[in-house]
Order: structure tokens, then C-alpha cells, then sequence
């Protein structure tokens, strides 16, 4: 597939292909290639995890680690010609949380700001919304903002994919 519009968002679940599918569609541009890491390495697992998406994509593209103040790395980083991929949205939410910040408020930046960037941007994010009830109070509005959010960028967005299996199902644009 190729991007058609110029911001995209990839949900799907957690193995899903989403991060590979749109680096595939990042490539696919022939623009340059930002990457930006929302993913902070709390742990050995986490920083294997890290270390291999790196060395999964190579050299070819330019990688900046936000975890936080995502809204600010996209307006240093914006320039046409670019295409910057953001990997990912729910692991930015988590950084939200735990720093105490206003979810929404940071959420309704992001949406607010997007289609004033001059690069491609693609977003991926987690889709955990399609699972059972959290059994605890954090858990059930770390869902609930997510699910806010994806609604958020879906409405702003030209193009939204849903990857399951390795598949990318068009949902929009």
C-alpha cells in the first residue's frame, strides 16, 4: 500500500505487523524518515525490545526519543520532504500518565496541531480497547484515553489502517 494523504494512523494489536507495515509505508514515500520513539526502557526485556526495532530499521532512518513532549519534537522536526513516523501513540499516553499530565488536554494538542505539519505523518498505536474490562481504576482510563485519542487522530487524519495478523485492513481515505 501507499499513503495517499499526509497523516495516517496504524492501529492494531500488540504483534500485529502495525510497526513493520508502516515503516513499509514510510519507505514507500521516498522521503526522508524520522522515527520517533515514545517507548521508555524501564527494563532489560524493554530495552532488547528497543534495540532490535533499531536494528530492524537500519541506518536509513533518523530517530528521536520523546516520551513526553511529542507535540513539541513534531514542530522541531517538520519540514516538507519529510516523512516522520511515531511509534507509538499508547506508550505516549502511559509517559502522559505517569508524569501526571492532563491526557486530554495533550491529546487535543496533538489533534488541534496536525494538519498544520508540512512532513507525512504516521501514527501507530496499540487498539486496546477490543479486550475485557481493566479490573483496576488506572487501567480501565489508560484505556479510556487511548480510545479517546485514536478517536481523536482518526477524525484529523487522512488515512486510518487496522493491522491484524500482519494484514492492513483501509478503514478511511
Amino acid at each position: 500500500m501507499i499513503l495517499s494523504g499526509k497523516t495516517a494512523l496504524v492501529l492494531g494489536g500488540a504483534r500485529s505487523g502495525k510497526s513493520a507495515f508502516s515503516e513499509r509505508l514510510a519507505q514507500a514515500t521516498g522521503l526522508e524518515r524520522h522515527y520517533v520513539a515514545t517507548g521508555r526502557a524501564y527494563d532489560d526485556e524493554m530495552r532488547e525490545r528497543i534495540t532490535r526495532h533499531q536494528d530492524d530499521r537500519g541506518p536509513s532512518w533518523v530517530t528521536h526519543e520523546e516520551p513526553v513532549e511529542l507535540v513539541h519534537t513534531l514542530g522541531v522536526i517538520d519540514r516538507p520532504g519529510r516523512v516522520v513516523l511515531i511509534d507509538c501513540l499508547t506508550l505516549w499516553v502511559t509517559n502522559l500518565m505517569m508524569e501526571g499530565e492532563d491526557v486530554a488536554v495533550r491529546s487535543a494538542e496533538l489533534a488541534a496541531k496536525l494538519s498544520g505539519f508540512e512532513a507525512r505523518i504516521i501514527f501507530v498505536s496499540n487498539e486496546v480497547g477490543l479486550g475485557i474490562v481493566p479490573d483496576n481504576r488506572m487501567a480501565r482510563e489508560f484505556r479510556d484515553h487511548a480510545g479517546r485519542l485514536h478517536q481523536r487522530i482518526a477524525a484529523v487524519a487522512d488515512e486510518v489502517f487496522f493491522v491484524a495478523a500482519g494484514l492492513p485492513l483501509r478503514m478511511k481515505g
